[in-house]
């Protein structure tokens, strides 16, 4: 005879029902937990000027390609690098500090205001002497930047112009450090839409040229725009804008501008040179398609990099205790993590499709640079996330040491990889510098991340 089967008792059974919706609901609490978070509702809110300057910017692509061919977006691509540095000496590099140090001090209007005068008057010295410099040096860097003197015009514009980049950035720097969210969605979503009708316009009636003329000339509609949009806060009063500049205050910005323009400085100049290489080693069209491939990076990684610099460089800043942070840390590694994943992945085998869809035939060869560009893609968000503690905490000598370092890296690595491989030697040095980087901050971090959690002690600056 079989054997009986053993019958489970109906208390057993209910048991185990109680205890699985019991679970169900914890996890379902766990859920709405986040879905509530900060990081998320910031993420969501980010998304939709992301999703808009994304289409935005895949139109602009897609046009702009059509139009000047891989040549022109090289020469695009170096003049983006350049204005990158001119706008972050521009402000002294003092975004981030604001940012910090407004938020830190947003509930205390007498504390707040002299970041306000201290961070206009910098930015308007500095700006006045810069724009002063490209009207000057025009002709140099027409012949440097963009190979020829007769782009010179391009650098008087942006001298004229330089104003209100700057201002545009402080600005949102103040925003970001209030917390104003919906009016920086607001601001990006115009930013993105103003762009897009600016390269369009200028690319189809002026080639290579006004492609060149709307990267410096768009930020000046804008700037009238933010000033409407931050109008309406109540924390906005030209009084305090231009309030009496802060010697005390200058000295604590002073730790963002040093940690600001050794990115400022080593990112795009470390892009310029490699661009530069490739140029030399291969093709002006061959360094077209690097920055085609840059181009669909700095695309896709918006919804993370817009997210992370609204939202979580203020809350590290907020945060003293050491557990805290590394909660905070591991939450945003959760959330990005998968994120980067399944994207890289369906970004490289739907590589034909994007090129197809966003460029022309002559972009064709694009198709070898995604591998490594992905990877260095991850490696560099992956470090980020762990960089923006840096910026945080002030740790600017540790800061300014790795910025140093990965440009060091990258031209050296870059020089002997772009001569055996070409382009793709450019993406191999660049996923080869952000696996060191995120490395080297994992051993920086070691203790936070992986040992005790006591109270997180504030690095000496």
């Amino acid at each position: 005879m079989a054997p009986r089967e053993k019958k489970v008792p109906m208390a057993n059974y209910l048991q185990n029902s109680v205890f699985k919706m019991n679970n169900f609901h914890l996890l379902l609490a766990k859920a709405k937990r986040i879905l509530k978070s900060d990081l998320v509702k910031v993420s969501l809110l980010n998304s939709i000027a992301t999703i808009i300057r994304m289409i935005t910017g895949l139109v602009s692509v897609k046009v702009v390609a059509a139009i000047i061919g891989p040549a022109g977006i090289a020469l695009l691509g170096q003049l983006n690098n350049f204005s990158t540095i001119l706008l972050s000496i521009s402000n002294g590099g003092i975004n981030a500090g604001m940012t910090k140090y407004v938020s830190e001090h947003s509930d205390n209007e007498e504390e707040y205001t002299p970041y306000l005068g201290t961070g206009f008057w910098i930015t308007l010295v500095l700006t006045g002497i810069l724009s002063l410099l490209l009207v000057f040096g025009a002709g140099y860097f027409a012949e440097t930047i963009l190979l020829d003197t007769k782009y010179k015009t391009i650098f008087y514009i942006f001298g004229a112009t330089l104003f209100f980049y700057s201002f545009s950035t402080l600005l949102i720097s103040i925003l970001n450090g209030f917390k104003e969210y919906k009016k920086y969605v607001i601001i990006n979503i115009a930013g993105s839409i103003v762009g897009l009708i600016f390269s369009i316009i200028l690319s189809v009636k002026f080639g290579v040229y006004g492609a060149l003329l709307s990267a410096v000339t768009f930020q000046s509609v804008l700037f009238f725009l933010i000033l409407g949009i931050m109008a309406k806060s109540p924390w906005f009063k030209w009084k305090h804008i231009v309030s009496n500049f802060n010697k005390s205050v200058s000295i604590k910005l002073g730790h963002y501008t040093l940690m600001a323009l050794a990115s400022a400085i080593t990112i795009p100049a470390g892009q310029l040179i490699v661009r530069k290489f490739i140029t030399t080693n291969s093709s002006i069209g061959e360094a077209g398609l690097w920055e085609g491939v840059n181009r669909i990076s700095n695309i896709y990684l918006m919804v993370i990099t817009v997210s992370m610099g609204v939202y979580y460089l203020p809350r590290l800043a907020e945060l003293k205790n050491k557990l805290e942070l590394k909660n905070e840390i591991l939450k945003v590694y959760k959330l990005i993590i998968p994120f980067l994943v399944i994207t890289t992945i369906g970004i490289f085998f739907s590589r034909f499709l994007i090129i197809k869809i966003l460029f022309t035939k002559e972009f064709s060869g694009m198709k070898d640079l995604f591998a490594f560009q992905l990877v260095g893609d991850f490696l560099k968000i992956a470090g980020w996330v762990l960089g923006y503690l840096l910026i945080a905490k002030a740790k600017t000598k540790t800061y300014i040491i790795m910025e140093l370092v990965n440009f060091v890296l990258l031209i050296v690595i870059c020089y002997f990889l772009v001569k055996q491989y070409g382009a793709v030697g450019a993406t191999i040095g660049y996923a080869i510098v952000y696996l060191v980087y995120l490395l080297v901050l994992l051993v920086v971090f070691r203790k936070l991340l992986f040992l005790d959690n006591t109270e997180y002690d504030h690095p000496r600056r």
